[in-house]
């Protein structure tokens, strides 16, 4: 498509049926094309691992996040993004095939060797196809966690070899030729954890833990506060290394025509976060910087990451397969998300099946296996400090009622949160007389969501 025709824009935004925002956007990117004599914008897609929205442009004001906070005065800050998986397997194998993780039998963590079903291929076989270089890594973490079974590729730069991408940096992509590169910075990974103190030390202005507002489940507690400084340390550096990202740019010439997405991989790594879908676990930032856009634009529209995938691939210029469960950003032909929807499996060694839907003012979430409790998986019992003096202030009867939450047995097999009142979660609605009407209508919605997707997930259910 000759994207300097401007009948051919005309005649795209016409059939996409496009609100104003979203023309001019498709019209500030066409127009950047023609500036810069090019037909497609590079794309850069930047994970950092298992964090929720603790970044000053989101509102929290313990930690210091300047360069995301100027990324999205740049571009549009998403405060309604959701994974569709808690834990980084599943979700990655869900945004890496634009489908949900639990069609595609992908949905456990790290549970390898699956065949896609037939047709379906990692978008970036799409991305090379409309004429991109697809690169991991790019200096950072080449982390894909895919566990489904990919062609090989021997990598341009002749040293190494991958499923999923042409090589490791953006670098070896011939002269002219457009890129996408995934790149992971997983230093908020509880993997990287013991270097999180040594980060505090060598800080100059380390988190102050007297500003820190922890959630309410949580007790106020030295061995709390501190866990939660490292964390907020360890996004800080995180910070600093999308600088570093975006310096190289600057230096090679290439901001103005690069698209730079930002988003977690998953929920913070954190009790009632990761492996589990309050929004804590499922809830991440989202910023996307678009090429010569006004910028510091925010919304709360509902956006699934299935969604940036279609979106990445709608802006490539790549065909959008039929399967895709995902709608471009940039494609208003359909009306807004009324909902969006996650799942966990298998994790670690661990069999909780859970399912959740979720509008912009209520959560509903179902527990298959309500009788285990909030059973944790090792590697979580071995990297959650504050788990001990939970269960310490549990015994001596010294938590309360939102507290006690972590440490509760069962689980009830359905939970309802209105969340504009309770962003927590922290109160059930599922037996109230009054929600009856709004549990039936998610309850119903799940339903046929799990039917429609077919749920490889819910076949013993």
């Amino acid at each position: 498509m000759d994207l300097v025709n401007g009948k051919l824009v005309l005649d795209f935004i016409s059939k996409s049926k496009m609100n104003i925002r979203n023309i001019v956007c498709v019209i500030m990117i066409f127009a950047w094309m023609n500036l810069h004599g090019s037909s497609k914008p590079n794309i850069i897609w930047i994970m950092a691992e298992d964090i929720s929205t603790e970044l000053s442009c989101y509102g929290h004001s313990a930690v210091k996040t300047p360069v995301l906070d100027h990324l999205s005065s740049l571009g549009t800050k998403y405060t309604n993004a959701f994974t569709t998986a808690p834990s980084c397997t599943p979700s990655r194998n869900a945004m890496l095939t634009g489908v949900y993780q639990t069609s595609t039998d992908t949905q456990d963590q790290r549970r390898g060797g699956v065949t896609l079903p037939g047709g379906i291929v990692a978008f970036t076989e799409l991305l090379r196809e409309a004429g991109y270089y697809t690169a991991l890594g790019c200096g950072y973490h080449d982390k894909t966690d895919h566990n489904f079974i990919a062609e090989k590729y021997y990598n341009e730069d002749k040293k190494h070899t991958s499923y999923l991408f042409d090589g490791n940096d953006w670098k070896y992509r011939a002269e002219g030729q457009p890129f996408f590169a995934q790149i992971t910075l997983p230093i908020t990974h509880r993997w990287y954890s013991s270097e999180w103190p040594k980060l505090r030390e060598l800080s100059e202005n380390p988190v102050d833990t007297a500003e820190i507002e922890l959630p309410p489940y949580f007790p106020r507690h030295d061995i709390t506060l501190n866990d939660w400084a490292l964390y907020l340390g360890a996004i800080e550096k995180m910070d600093s290394q999308v600088g570093e990202i975006l310096m190289r740019l600057e230096e090679e010439g290439i901001t103005d025509n690069t698209i730079v997405i930002f988003i977690g991989d998953n929920g913070r790594c954190h009790l009632r976060g990761k492996c589990w879908l309050y929004d804590a676990g499922i809830n991440i930032p989202l910023i996307i910087k678009w090429p010569e856009e006004e910028g510091n634009i925010e919304t709360d529209k509902l956006v699934s990451m299935l969604d940036v995938t279609a979106t990445i691939l709608d802006v490539s210029g790549a065909e959008l397969p039929d399967y895709l469960d995902g709608r471009s950003l940039l494609d208003s032909s359909a009306p807004e998300r009324e909902y969006v929807f996650a799942a966990r499996d298998v994790i670690g060694n661990v069999e909780d099946h859970i399912r959740c839907v979720r509008t912009k003012q209520f959560k509903y979430i179902r527990n298959y296996v309500p009788e285990i409790g909030y059973q944790e998986c090792q590697y979580v019992l071995d990297n959650r400090p504050m788990l001990p003096i939970i269960e310490d202030l549990g015994t001596q009867n010294k938590l309360n009622n939102h507290q006690k939450l972590i440490l509760a047995k069962p689980k009830p097999f359905e939970e309802l949160y209105q969340i504009h009142t309770d962003p927590n979660e922290l109160n059930n609605l599922a037996t109230k007389p009054e929600y009856q009407e709004t549990l039936k209508k998610l309850s119903r919605v799940m339903d046929n969501w799990i039917e429609e997707t077919r749920d490889k997930g819910m076949v013993n259910f």
